[in-house]
Parts: C-alpha cells; structure tokens; sequence
C-alpha cells in the first residue's frame, strides 16, 4: 500500500522579533496574499503531497480555514492550534496528522515562515526519508563559522566546508517523531530548536537533502523584503518568457 505524504505546516509563532506588527509575520502580505498562503501553495501543487495539517495561533484559526478556501488548498485537511513553542506546535500537528493519517505515514515538517521552498525540494525529501528514514533539508555555509570557547574570550574557526545550515522540510515517518516527542516530554525537554535537533537526541540518525540557497526563514522586517524581492523577480522573469533561475 502506498504510504500517505503528508505535509505539516507549523505557523503557531506570534512574532516577536517583528513587534511593530499589527499580525504575526507569516500573516504578513505581498500583493494581498499571505506569506503563509505562499508557503502551502508549493505542498498544494505538489503531485506527492496527500495532505496538509497546519498548526496555527489559536485566535487565528478562522482566519487559516477561509485562506484554505480563498486560495483553493485543497489537501488542506485540518487547522489546528499550536503551542507556546515550535515544538509544541509541530506535537499539536504531529497528533491531527496520526489521526488522519496514521502512523504509516511520512510528514514534511516546514516553517510556515518559509515560503521560498520549491517543488524539487520537496521531492528530494520524499525520496530520501524513504530510503534512509530521515531528510533534513540544508544548505551550504557560506561565511566562516567561529565556536566560542568555554571561557568566552576565546574562539576557534570551525572548518566551512564540513558546515551546513539546517532548514526545513524536515521529514520523518510519524510513528518515529512521535516517538521522540513522547519521550522528551517524558525527559521534561520542551526546549529543541527544531525536529532534526530533536531526533538526533534520541539517536536516530540525520540524512541531509541539499536545497535552494534562498529558501529563508522570515524572522525579521528585512528577510520580509527579501522574500518581496524574490517573489517579484521571479514574476518579472516569467512574464519575459525567461528562466525563472539565477
């Protein structure tokens, strides 16, 4: 039987570092539509992806379920509320996606805040997690990278070419990050960064998938205008007939 894809889409942030803002940012817009609308469009077209649940603020959880009809998401099939925190959040999501789905399944964790991923990404992810059991998606680090030392006067370069900058999707079969959700609440751990983070504390093991340099995460007022940029040469160069490429 084929195994269900299903992406969970965490948005369950109220933006601090944007406090100026009248809505957390992944409700922020371009061209009246949602940065979080962005994101579910490329899991929406993707010929892999059966389903997505989103994790969402709980007082705009209205507001989620009528973006999923304005904008035709389909595959849409839950909103629910997320948690104080990105873990909670993705448990909160993790939950509605075993009910509907089952254990069996593969779920594509990603920000809701990242909406720049692409098509191909995702399907790197797909095959890996189910050749390896994991997929992270990465990219290169570009700028050195220095480790402080214990006595925080000193540090050490660390060798860029071994470093890579975890992003998202990150994707695992449910019944395996259910697993370890269970046991860091159990071990009163509520404070992993990320499910990558998470997993590789309780021993299961890491498999990177290279994706797209410009697949940000929108945590401030300037990777906003990045993301407008993008958005908008990628328009330009398809109404010119050109590659949507650098």
């Amino acid at each position: 039987m084929r195994v269900k894809k299903i992406a969970l889409i965490f948005a369950g942030g109220s933006g601090e570092r944007m406090a100026n803002a009248s809505a957390p940012k992944q409700f922020w817009e371009l061209q009246g539509k949602p940065v979080l609308a962005y994101t579910l469009e490329q899991f929406q077209v993707h010929k892999e992806i059966d389903g997505i649940v989103l994790a969402a603020p709980a007082d705009w959880l209205e507001y989620c379920t009528e973006m999923g009809k304005r904008w035709h998401f389909d595959k849409l099939s839950a909103v629910v509320p997320g948690g104080t925190s990105g873990q909670a959040s993705i448990f909160a999501g993790l939950q509605k996606v075993r009910q509907l789905y089952g254990e069996e399944a593969v779920v594509l964790i990603h920000d809701g805040v990242r909406p720049l991923i692409d098509g191909e990404t995702i399907t790197k992810c797909i095959q890996c997690v189910q050749r390896f059991g994991s997929a992270v998606t990465v990219s290169p680090q570009t700028e050195t990278v220095m480790i402080r030392e214990t006595d925080g006067d000193r540090c050490r370069i660390v060798d860029r070419d071994k470093c890579l900058v975890a992003r998202a999707p990150q994707c695992f079969p449910v019944r395996d990050i259910l697993r370890a959700h269970d046991r860091a609440a159990a071990d009163g751990k509520h404070g992993f960064i990320d499910s990558a983070s998470l997993m590789e504390h309780y021993g299961y093991e890491i498999h990177p998938v290279m994706g797209p340099s410009d697949n940000i995460k929108i945590t401030t007022a300037l990777d906003f205008r990045i993301f407008c940029a993008v958005i908008k040469e990628r328009e330009k160069k398809e109404q010119d007939g050109g590659s949507v490429g650098p």
